[in-house]
């Protein structure tokens, strides 16, 4: 049995009407198999692994050889790589850290991406451009940036000095690579950004930063593995955490808890929350329907947004991730005021943990339906198991609210108006609606 445990104390299950979603167990099990079996499930199946582990095998020297690792990426093809590296890497934020470096360039920033250009060494770096699409322009624009730079100072061997994790097949960056003999790694069909981390997309920098992906690899598919099988029945499901979670937020949904908190109590995770939110906004914010992430990290925004969370609106519910097996720290000396006797003797860690509990008492006291996922320990393996246990429960609430969790159309429109501001060709209506939008009367005040 393992010793990663989600607690369903408070999680307000009495309150809620669960029943029809229980009696789908069998529905979803079978749509399970459908999708796993023709291949439209990745993220659960797995099948891309096996090769994926030879190619970074065959990449790893070249890769780790470098010093710095500036990944070119935004949205899925960012969040899974840096919740990785806070969680693990943590060394490259602190005081004298002699190496390696990751940097990743996920926005449209010209101070951000002049500063890469500027201070670090082309023959020490390696750059990652990661797009499934291979046209994603925020990162391709970069590229195209990135590339001249890397041309200017190194010449012809630029080419040696990048990686584009990209479509197996098309795209601009797989014909790119193609026409320069640039190396890729591929992103296997139907994984979108946000279900990627465990792929090419997150495990390239991973294996730069000394992770080690097969552990991370392992760790999902304890959770995967059994939503992945075709022996996969209503019973297996409904005894299953990810259905556990997809029926309770689908419930809390219909009882008007449309705001989700991503607590963490690890507060080197709390990254995780911003790869969560992702994953949880776009997977299932459709048809006026969903209920929108709120990452926090304790115990920081216990001073901040806490006081929302605990006294304002009755509309949200929580997911809280401990650790109990956190290092203790250093311990508190003995010669403290009498005001703050309560800590002598004891460790920094144990405070941390008071905390936690703090606090998620007096969240379910206020009323906050909570799920405690509590690891043994925060090791690889429980990172791995973490988000193949978040990835599947979206999947199966995006299910069971009759919506599509795998795509993203509203996301698309903005897109495609950007691309006419900039005078891509066609988009003509879009180009319209620009105009429209720009001319209309401005109704303006300063400040």
């Amino acid at each position: 049995m393992s010793a990663d445990i989600l607690d369903w104390t408070n999680a307000g299950l009495g309150d809620l009407d669960t029943a029809a979603y229980r009696a789908r167990a069998a529905e979803m099990a079978d749509r399970l198999k459908t999708e796993v079996g023709a291949g439209r499930l990745p993220f659960l199946g797995l099948g891309y692994w096996p090769k994926l582990d030879k190619d970074l095998g065959a990449m790893a020297g070249w890769l780790t050889g470098f010093e710095h690792m500036l990944l070119l990426g935004i949205g899925g093809s960012a969040l899974g790589a840096r919740a990785l590296q806070k969680a693990f890497f943590p060394a490259q934020d602190q005081p004298g850290h002699n190496g390696p470096w990751l940097w990743i360039a996920d926005n449209v920033d010209a101070r951000s991406i002049e500063a890469c250009m500027a201070k670090l060494p082309p023959e020490k770096t390696v750059v990652v451009v990661v797009s499934k699409s291979g046209g994603t322009i925020e990162t391709v624009g970069q590229y195209f940036i990135v590339r001249n730079w890397l041309k200017a100072r190194l010449g012809a061997s630029w080419k040696d000095h990048a990686l584009f994790v990209t479509d197996q097949k098309i795209g601009f960056l797989r014909r790119e690579a193609a026409s320069l003999g640039i190396r890729t790694l591929a992103v296997p069909d139907n994984l979108g950004g946000r279900y990627s981390v465990l792929s090419a997309v997150g495990l390239a920098p991973a294996l730069f930063m000394g992770l080690d992906p097969a552990r991370l690899v392992k760790g999902a598919a304890e959770v995967a593995g059994p939503l992945a099988s075709a022996g996969l029945d209503a019973e297996a499901l409904s005894g299953h955490p990810a259905f556990g979670l997809a029926i309770w937020a689908a419930a809390l949904m219909d009882r008007g808890f449309d705001e989700l908190i991503f607590f963490s109590y690890l507060p080197l995770w709390a990254c995780f929350g911003d790869w969560f939110a992702q994953l949880w906004a776009e997977s299932l914010g459709k048809q006026g329907k969903g209920s929108q992430p709120i990452p926090a990290v304790g115990v920081t925004d216990q001073h901040s947004v806490n006081q929302m969370f605990l006294d304002g609106r009755r509309n949200k519910a929580c997911l809280f991730l401990t650790c109990p097996s956190l290092p203790a720290g250093p311990r508190f000396p003995e010669d403290l005021a009498d005001e703050f006797a309560y800590v002598r003797g004891r460790d920094l860690g144990d405070l941390l943990q008071a905390e936690a509990l703090g606090t998620r008492m007096a969240l379910t006291t206020s009323g906050v339906p909570l799920v405690e996922v509590r690891l043994d320990r925060d090791g690889q393996e429980a990172a791995g198991k973490l988000m193949a246990l978040l990835g599947a429960a979206t999947i199966l609430t995006g299910w069971l609210m009759d919506i599509n969790p795998l795509d993203q159309p509203a996301v698309e429109l903005g897109k495609r108006l950007a691309k006419a501001r900039m005078g891509a060709a066609g988009l003509e209506r879009e180009k319209a609606d620009l105009e429209a939008f720009l001319s209309a009367q401005r109704q303006e005040q300063g400040f």
